[in-house]
């Protein structure tokens, strides 16, 4: 597939304005086309993801959008910060203990294990054991955003079908409760529908903010922020400011996609209907870029991240935490591996250990 690749900052976000020239359609679409074999693991769960919001338009999404808004208001998430403490306090409770004996990875101690119960909590909707969660998340990411050859493809579209199965199963038991499930099935959403947002929304509630807060504790810990030492974190006002840097320069969803509806132009330059558009949301804004560069990572326009303000408060708290209760770790081991995906990057470990080098 090939894609024209909008970087500047003001395109993107005129891209991302003109909803009647560019359109989300490709935005879950899976990168490599997948096999035969592949879409028949796939079938027999009926495996279906009609567009609903990521992937929508029009008043449909809209009506969408605000039914899943209502779970992520500003209060509600405001609200739900003593809680990312007192999760994070424990995890690292857990993590100082292990540190006597030897460096301990906070991306497994600490980071997977706080935005699935944050998400869980805001949404109503309950969550599998953790383990499986992060396969079927990480399986499915992989699946749509990276580049499997035919082999590795039914692999993960075996991990994919569980997750669908699942999500079906949760989406029968939701009707008529107060959960997510439960208030989009009232609004009269199929279950297809319900399971379509649920797929990729069950991910993009907790994987990809679990991603961000591996990379905001990576950059914190390996090297002088920019606001001082490592310790500096632990006052909340740094900590914000190295997230918000983060996120302007290596978000976890780095890059999205549209497609051009028609042909069009963009700053001069003719795209074709159909074009493929890849659009890099973080690492592209000059240093002078101004305080809100780091909100593009979150999208723009009518398909901002519903999450936004939840994943930037998770990862500044979870920071501070940290900062707070081991202010001096050190990188320990080697340079980590990373995830690199179409959209989605991070460092898979962070590795630290307590005392000077």
């Amino acid at each position: 597939m090939t894609f024209t690749v909008i970087g500047d900052p003001a395109q993107v976000r005129e891209v991302m304005r003109r909803t009647g020239d560019f359109a989300p359609t490709n935005a879950l679409t899976s990168v490599v086309p997948l096999a035969p074999a592949t879409l028949r693991i796939l079938s027999r769960v009926r495996f279906a993801l009609p567009p609903v919001l990521a992937s929508a338009t029009g008043e449909r999404h809209r009506a969408v959008r605000t039914l899943v808004g209502r779970f992520f208001t500003p209060a509600k998430v405001a609200a739900i910060a003593p809680r990312v403490r007192e999760l994070a306090r424990a995890r690292l409770d857990v993590a100082a203990a292990a540190l006597r004996h030897g460096p301990v990875d906070l991306a497994d101690a600490v980071a997977r294990h706080i935005p699935p119960l944050i998400m869980a909590e805001l949404t109503g909707q309950p969550t599998p054991d953790l383990d499986v969660l992060k396969r079927w998340s990480r399986d499915s990411l992989e699946l749509f955003w990276g580049w499997p050859d035919t082999d590795r493809q039914q692999v993960l579209a075996h991990s994919a079908a569980e997750f669908y199965a699942w999500l079906r199963e949760e989406a029968a038991a939701s009707r008529g409760t107060a959960s997510l499930f439960g208030v989009l099935d009232a609004a009269g959403l199929s279950q297809p529908e319900v399971c379509s947002l649920g797929y990729f929304l069950v991910i993009a509630g907790q994987e990809t903010t679990s991603q961000l807060i591996n990379t905001a504790l990576y950059r914190g810990i390996e090297s002088d922020v920019g606001t001082g030492p490592w310790s500096a974190l632990a006052e909340p006002a740094r900590a914000q400011a190295h997230v918000r840097r983060v996120l302007a320069t290596e978000s976890s969803v780095h890059t999205w996609r549209r497609a051009a509806l028609h042909d069009t132009t963009l700053d001069g330059t003719c795209l074709p209907a159909g074009a493929e558009i890849l659009l890099e949301l973080s690492g592209r804004h000059p240093d002078d870029a101004g305080p809100t560069a780091y909100s593009l990572a979150f999208g723009h326009g009518l398909h901002r991240c519903l999450g936004a303000r939840l994943a930037e408060l998770e990862t500044a708290l979870v920071v501070e935490e940290t900062a707070a209760a081991l202010p001096g770790l050190r990188p320990a081991g080697p340079p980590p591996a990373w995830l690199r995906l179409l959209s989605f990057q991070a460092p898979l470990t962070v590795t630290a250990a307590q005392g000077a080098p």
